[in-house]
């Protein structure tokens, strides 16, 4: 079943703008203003301009008398659009190996078989909303079966993110407007002039009177929001992006026989690859169905590589997700993200051992669509949780090391828990603690260590101040519990006392 994702981009051109230029304050309202003949109207607002009653299609006189110090920027289609390319392009290296430009405003995706790669779809489309918000441009996405549907709800809601589960298009849909159908605008106030409002009230209206006033494409639209009529999304690609095709002559089905191909456009892009002096770290292979459909498949890799056999390996491992459907007319091989590789000379040695290389395995785990394969790495910080970080797994060493002085548990927990203790202020250890329901009387401890906050990260943490302790219960456990605060001064913290690890 194909599985569309809509992204929505509902304040580009203004976010576009602030991006450009820094120096426009983040509380002053901006708008964009596009001519039309001698009008010149509102064609984007940002969300400060839209609280004060600015809405696109004012005029923009009228708009610059209502608020005073509105920042008015003339609106560039040209570099919205170059806007919305380089979003996509860094959307098909991250998601879906199929993904266009939904021009004005909006990215969609076929991420049918991609998400599992993202830890399924509602983790897939909050983390996309993240990453854009992280940029600076506010979103909102939905997942469901046509490209239509999704494009409607994206538009219409006022959530973030939204998935539709498989088969209940027709029931998220009813309640749309009729402007989320795609329809130009004179069709759409022609058909609310006759008393449409909802999508599901034109859906259950008979065919033939509306596809005899107004042509089919509203008969063309429902299909294609309903999920009736397939609409092929055509993948972007940039110049600089490597990609082989073969297309046939007679459409091909058997797994053997795409096997057999998909290995000739693997050594055909490994030799372009060769000339470019390039390897390869994300593969992605776009199957084109005679039925006017695509499917994809995507292939990464832990570092850059043009091994014909291996990239062999990762596609076939694959081909069972393959649907030929009635069979498949053209087969397209693309490096859709590549890094310089250098050929190096292997030299024989007795004496030096050969370096284990896992990435063969990390590559297997990574395309199954385990997202868990992770290196935990040292990072230059006394705040426990902050000392430590996950990295690639084949990132290189930086040099960065734990401090040894003090012991400390192999593993913290997610978010220190609260204890009760009774303990003489201010450096004594408990002498019993109570933590999940049970009280521990300590036995041996051995502390304080100290740890200051990090004042040049946040300016809360100046004062600061945690004391830690290991200590023993009577049953030979041990923790590691800390105070915060110095146990005199209220400002270096609240006095409480935390559990933040358990040794083995």
């Amino acid at each position: 079943m194909v599985r569309v994702v809509s992204v929505f981009l509902p304040t580009l051109p203004t976010d576009r703008i602030r991006r450009s230029d820094p120096s426009i304050p983040a509380e002053t309202p901006l708008v964009v203003v596009a001519r039309s003949g001698s009008k010149r109207c509102l064609s984007a607002v940002d969300a400060n301009a839209a609280k004060l009653g600015l809405h696109v299609g004012m005029a923009a006189a009228k708009a610059q008398a209502l608020v005073q110090g509105l920042h008015m920027v003339d609106a560039d289609p040209a570099a919205d659009l170059a806007a919305l390319e380089r979003l996509t392009l860094w959307a098909l290296s991250q998601y879906s190996p199929v993904v266009a430009m939904d021009p004005p405003d909006g990215i969609v995706m076929d991420t049918q078989g991609a998400d599992h790669l993202q830890g399924g779809e509602e983790l897939m489309l909050s983390g996309l909303v993240n990453r854009f918000r992280a940029r600076g441009l506010p979103a909102r996405a939905v997942v469901a079966d046509s490209w239509g549907g999704a494009f409607g709800l994206a538009r219409s809601m006022t959530a973030e993110t939204k998935v539709i589960p498989t088969g209940r298009m027709a029931d998220a849909v009813a309640r749309l407007p009729i402007s989320s159908l795609r329809l130009n605008a004179e069709t759409i106030v022609s058909l609310r002039t006759l008393g449409f409002k909802t999508v599901g009230e034109l859906a259950a209206t008979p065919r033939a009177p509306l596809t005899l006033r107004f042509g089919p494409e509203i008969g063309r639209r429902l299909d294609q929001m309903f999920g009736r009529v397939a609409e092929p999304i055509d993948p972007i690609r940039c110049p600089e992006i490597i990609e082989v095709h073969r297309a046939f002559a007679e459409p091909i089905g058997a797994a053997e026989t795409i096997g057999k191909y998909i290995s000739r456009l693997v050594t055909k892009l490994c030799l372009e690859l060769q000339a470019k002096g390039l390897g390869v770290r994300r593969t992605d292979l776009i199957v084109h169905r005679i039925d006017n459909t695509i499917q994809a498949l995507r292939a990464g890799t832990a570092k850059p590589v043009r091994d014909v056999a291996w990239l062999i390996k990762l596609l076939h491992d694959r081909i069972e997700k393959i649907d030929p459907g009635f069979g498949i007319e053209k087969l397209s091989l693309a490096a859709t993200m590549v890094e310089p590789l250098n050929d190096r000379q292997i030299v024989s040695s007795l004496v030096e051992a050969a370096d284990i290389d896992v990435t063969s395995l990390i590559d297997v785990l990574g395309n199954r669509g385990t997202q868990r394969i992770y290196r935990l790495a040292p990072v230059a910080s006394d705040v426990p949780e902050r000392s430590v970080q996950r990295v690639s797994p084949v990132a290189e060493e930086d040099g960065q090391t734990w401090p040894i002085i003090w012991p400390r548990p192999v593993r913290l927990m997610d978010r220190p828990e609260l204890i009760e203790v009774m303990a003489l202020l201010p450096d004594h250890p408990p002498v019993w603690f109570s933590w999940r329901g049970k009280r521990r009387r300590v036995k041996r401890a051995d502390g304080p260590e100290r740890i200051f906050g990090e004042w040049w990260q946040r300016t809360s943490e100046w004062a600061a101040v945690r004391d830690y302790f290991t200590v023993e219960d009577e049953t030979g456990e041990r923790y590691w519990i800390y105070r915060s605060g110095d146990g005199v001064d209220v400002d270096t913290g609240s006095h409480r006392w935390f559990i933040h690890g358990v040794f083995a």
